[in-house]
């Protein structure tokens, strides 16, 4: 992974460079996780919000903007997130003419990185609430468990098969990983929709909790999340959503389902 722009000492150009973006082949974790890449197990996209985009206009006014950026879960490539940073702060001393004229190059740029296409939304500072909180069916966090594993163990998640087929919505704001160039934290809160066998909440914590030691990209985190879910637990219906606190300007909220659905983009307390 030293090979990565995240791995190394940065000079901060100033010129549009889409030669700045940086692909990752998401097969590689695939095959680690016995996914096949013809036939995904799941849906999903990765939501991406960018809270330090801006450019200037044709009198060379500044302009700043937030954006989303919605990357298909199918897409042959992730972006590495510091590659991003570094190209969106390449338009910065930019002239464009419109909203839209910027909109459309990141469309193409980000398309092209990512090997499929890219959708991006850019909005107003003032168009987003300053904080949304989503309000789960139940938070697991408070559960007061032992906890002595801090590597993904699949066999810690159990269900209830007497209870029958339940549906619930779960989250824990407990989940932690680190980023496997820095090794740096990354900070998150996830999301379990399910139904079928009652998953033991106790179970569920601890396994959470087993990503702290854990190095891999927030969309991989979640891919294993939900394969481990989908296999230990077997659910009929499952999506799992996670909402990563921002660094370097950007968040990444990575979810995947069973169920062809898009998810909306309401932020949490941490973000």
């Amino acid at each position: 992974m030293g090979f990565l722009p995240l791995g190394q000492q940065t000079e901060y150009v100033s010129e549009y460079d889409a030669g700045l973006l940086f692909p990752i082949a998401r097969v590689d974790k695939w095959t680690e996780m016995g996914i096949e890449s013809e036939r995904l197990p799941f849906y999903g996209e990765d939501v991406w919000n960018a809270y330090e985009l801006s450019w200037l206009n044709l009198k060379g006014k500044p302009i700043v903007a937030l954006a989303e950026f919605r990357l298909p879960c199918d897409s042959p490539n992730i972006i590495e997130s510091k590659s991003f940073k570094l190209y969106l702060n390449s338009l910065n001393q930019m002239r464009y003419e419109s909203v839209e004229a910027v909109q459309s190059l990141l469309e193409k740029d980000l398309s092209a990185a990512a090997g499929a296409a890219v959708t991006v939304m850019i909005r107003d500072v003032d168009s987003m609430a300053s904080l949304v909180v989503l309000t789960p069916d139940y938070c697991v966090d408070e559960l007061d468990v032992d906890v002595s594993e801090y590597h993904p163990n699949a066999s810690l998640l159990t269900t209830d098969e007497t209870m029958g087929m339940v549906e619930e919505r779960l989250v824990s704001h407990l989940l932690k990983s680190n980023c496997p160039v820095t090794n740096q934290p990354d900070w998150g809160s996830v999301f379990i929709d399910y139904k079928g066998p009652k998953i033991h909440h106790e179970s569920l914590l601890k396994y959470v909790i087993s990503f702290r030691e854990h190095t891999d990209f927030h969309e991989q985190c979640v891919e294993r999340i939900f394969i481990d879910i989908m296999r230990q637990c077997k659910p009929e219906n499952l999506t799992v959503y996670a909402r990563y606190v921002r660094r370097g300007g950007l968040d990444i909220n990575p979810y995947r389902s069973t169920m062809p659905l898009v998810l909306g983009n309401d932020r949490l307390t941490r973000q």
